[in-house]
Protein backbone atom coordinates (compact mmCIF):
# COMPACT_ATOMS: atom_id res chain seq x y z
CA UNK A 1 0.00 0.00 0.00
CA UNK A 2 1.42 3.41 -0.90
CA UNK A 3 1.71 6.28 1.53
CA UNK A 4 -1.11 8.84 1.10
CA UNK A 5 1.08 11.99 1.27
CA UNK A 6 4.73 11.19 0.64
CA UNK A 7 7.34 13.91 0.88
CA UNK A 8 10.03 14.50 -1.74
CA UNK A 9 13.57 15.81 -1.49
CA UNK A 10 16.09 16.54 -4.22
CA UNK A 11 19.87 16.41 -4.04
CA UNK A 12 22.12 17.70 -6.81
CA UNK A 13 25.38 15.76 -6.86
CA UNK A 14 28.37 15.18 -9.08
CA UNK A 15 28.44 11.90 -10.97
CA UNK A 16 31.33 10.67 -8.82
CA UNK A 17 29.27 11.23 -5.64
CA UNK A 18 26.06 9.51 -6.72
CA UNK A 19 26.73 6.04 -5.31
CA UNK A 20 27.93 7.37 -1.95
CA UNK A 21 24.82 9.56 -1.60
CA UNK A 22 22.51 6.67 -2.56
CA UNK A 23 24.17 4.41 0.04
CA UNK A 24 23.80 7.12 2.67
CA UNK A 25 20.09 7.55 1.87
CA UNK A 26 19.43 3.80 1.95
CA UNK A 27 21.13 3.53 5.36
CA UNK A 28 18.70 6.14 6.71
CA UNK A 29 15.99 3.54 6.23
CA UNK A 30 13.01 5.83 5.59
CA UNK A 31 13.37 6.13 1.82
CA UNK A 32 10.59 4.62 -0.30
CA UNK A 33 11.84 5.47 -3.79
CA UNK A 34 14.99 6.86 -5.40
CA UNK A 35 14.92 8.53 -8.80
CA UNK A 36 18.15 9.54 -10.50
CA UNK A 37 17.84 12.14 -13.25
CA UNK A 38 20.42 13.59 -15.64
CA UNK A 39 21.14 17.31 -16.09
CA UNK A 40 18.21 17.67 -18.51
CA UNK A 41 15.77 16.15 -16.01
CA UNK A 42 15.42 12.83 -17.83
CA UNK A 43 14.96 9.87 -15.49
CA UNK A 44 17.92 7.50 -15.73
CA UNK A 45 16.91 5.01 -13.05
CA UNK A 46 14.02 4.68 -10.62
CA UNK A 47 14.42 2.32 -7.68
CA UNK A 48 11.55 1.45 -5.36
CA UNK A 49 12.88 0.55 -1.92
CA UNK A 50 11.01 -1.57 0.55
CA UNK A 51 11.89 -2.67 4.05
CA UNK A 52 13.24 -5.98 2.69
CA UNK A 53 15.56 -4.45 0.09
CA UNK A 54 18.91 -4.39 1.83
CA UNK A 55 22.30 -5.99 1.58
CA UNK A 56 22.66 -8.48 -1.27
CA UNK A 57 19.46 -7.44 -3.01
CA UNK A 58 20.76 -3.89 -3.34
CA UNK A 59 24.07 -4.95 -4.91
CA UNK A 60 22.81 -5.18 -8.53
CA UNK A 61 21.10 -1.82 -8.16
CA UNK A 62 24.31 -0.30 -6.78
CA UNK A 63 26.24 -1.67 -9.76
CA UNK A 64 23.76 -0.07 -12.17
CA UNK A 65 23.94 3.24 -10.31
CA UNK A 66 27.75 3.14 -10.39
CA UNK A 67 27.65 2.58 -14.17
CA UNK A 68 25.29 5.50 -14.64
CA UNK A 69 27.45 7.69 -12.39
CA UNK A 70 30.36 7.08 -14.71
CA UNK A 71 28.39 8.48 -17.64
CA UNK A 72 27.13 11.73 -16.13
CA UNK A 73 28.91 14.77 -14.73
CA UNK A 74 26.02 16.03 -12.61
CA UNK A 75 22.66 14.56 -11.72
CA UNK A 76 19.73 14.95 -9.37
CA UNK A 77 18.67 12.33 -6.87
CA UNK A 78 14.99 12.61 -6.00
CA UNK A 79 13.96 10.87 -2.79
CA UNK A 80 10.43 9.89 -1.86
CA UNK A 81 9.85 9.41 1.85
CA UNK A 82 6.70 8.51 3.75
CA UNK A 83 4.90 11.38 5.44
CA UNK A 84 6.27 11.78 8.98
CA UNK A 85 3.94 10.49 11.66
CA UNK A 86 3.04 12.62 14.65
CA UNK A 87 5.02 10.34 16.97
CA UNK A 88 8.22 10.66 14.88
CA UNK A 89 7.79 14.46 14.70
CA UNK A 90 7.61 14.52 18.50
CA UNK A 91 10.76 12.40 18.76
CA UNK A 92 12.67 14.82 16.53
CA UNK A 93 11.56 17.83 18.57
CA UNK A 94 12.69 16.17 21.78
CA UNK A 95 16.17 15.38 20.46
Amino acid sequence: MTEPNPTFEQFKVKGSEVLDKVKELVREGNVRRLIIKNEEGKTLVEVPLTVGVVGGLLAPVAAAIAAIAGLVKHCTIEVQRPEPTESSEGDEKGA
